[in-house]
């Protein structure tokens, strides 16, 4: 079933019947109305008139100003209609290619769609800038409340942030006080924060900060970190190329993941070849390492306190710990049985 019942390429060529011939070419080349579906920039339409790209606007201007005027205007009330109802079910403020890939899948057609959005008064264009896309809407208060609310959801959020996305749209609404509870639903919540341009969603479905590296992933490390993060505590490495080819649709190759990992800080080993994310509190560096840092950090432990803090931050056996507590070089035992770090003398 088609979402709209007018024809329009008939509206289009009732409203382009009342203009002078020249006039009427350039709108047809100008929104691509023709057998030509391609629009020409007002710069190429000029030269193939021989006449400046200024004259070509002013061309544009006075046919358009025209039509507005005209009967056939006004006897095409209902595709006018039609269109406003769609973008009220849409959401009352939409992308604008999110609303002609609505209106219709045929690219001919959404360009005399959109010629009907320029034409008809009730629609309103806000041109994309560096926050948000080309978006219409037909409520000037809805669409500042919208885009109000888009910022400081985005101003709330740090790079780091990366939330399924029922809690983006929990947080979105907690800033949508004022909006109509029939606009409160999940499908024109998303459309809504697709208006955006410095919010995103990457692979795995979470949504962000565009520009982090959590959703703009430029490379490996990058896919490594948001499967680790998704998985919730340490995995192999080898689980994590497979996942990384599965979900982003990339070859990761075992050996070139594993490399990947060690070079990168974010990364922990935690056994062998477990790895977890060091802002889960993990500590970098060998079991010995780990002892010492636990050690320097807590005072004198007993074995028994040593092992169960070791093991909350490695994938490793007792006998493991056990081995690199003997080190004497490293370690000693303290007269009431505790272990202790040996100080590093320093030469003078």
């Amino acid at each position: 079933m088609a979402i709209i019942q007018f024809k329009p390429k008939q509206t289009t060529k009732k409203l382009l019947s009342v203009l002078p011939d020249r006039a009427r070419e350039v709108l047809v080349k100008r929104y691509g109305l023709g057998k030509n579906t391609e629009k020409m920039t007002l710069d190429a339409i000029g030269k193939l008139y021989g006449i400046t790209r200024e004259r070509v606007r002013q061309i544009e201007n006075y046919a358009l100003t025209n039509i507005r005027k005209s009967d056939a205007y006004k006897s095409e009330k209902v595709a006018f209609a039609e269109l406003e109802d769609l973008i009220h079910t849409l959401g009352g403020i939409v992308v604008e290619e999110d609303f002609l890939g609505h209106a219709s899948k045929d690219k001919e057609l959404q360009n005399h769609i959109h010629f009907i959005l320029v034409i008809g008064d009730v629609f309103k264009k806000r041109k994309e800038d560096d926050e948000f896309k080309h978006r219409w809407h037909v409520n000037e208060e809805l669409a500042k409340q919208v885009e109000d609310s888009l910022r400081k959801l985005y101003t709330n959020l740090s790079d780091d942030d990366l939330l399924v996305e029922s809690e983006i749209v929990n947080k979105f609404l907690g800033h949508l006080e004022n909006v109509a509870e029939k606009y409160k639903n999940q499908e024109i919540i998303r459309r809504w924060l697709s208006i955006s341009k410095s919010l995103g969603k990457n692979a795995m479905g979470e949504w962000g900060v565009s520009s982090s590296s959590n959703i703009k992933t430029k490379g490996m490390r990058d896919y490594a970190f948001l499967v680790i993060r998704k998985h919730g505590s340490p995995i192999h490495f080898k689980e994590v190329a497979k996942q990384i080819t599965q979900i982003f649709k990339k070859k990761a190759h075992v050996a070139t993941t594993h490399n990947e990992l060690i070079k990168d800080k974010r990364f922990v080993l935690v056994g062998r070849g477990l790895y977890a994310l060091r802002e889960w509190g993990y500590m970098s560096g060998v079991v010995k390492d780990v002892i010492r840092n636990i050690l320097e950090k807590n005072g004198p432990l007993t074995k028994e306190e040593i092992i169960d803090k070791v093991m909350k931050e490695r994938y490793v056996k007792e006998n493991t710990i056990m081995v690199n507590l003997q080190n004497q070089k490293n370690f000693r035992k303290t007269k009431d049985g505790k272990y202790d770090v040996v100080e590093v003398k320093v030469a003078e």
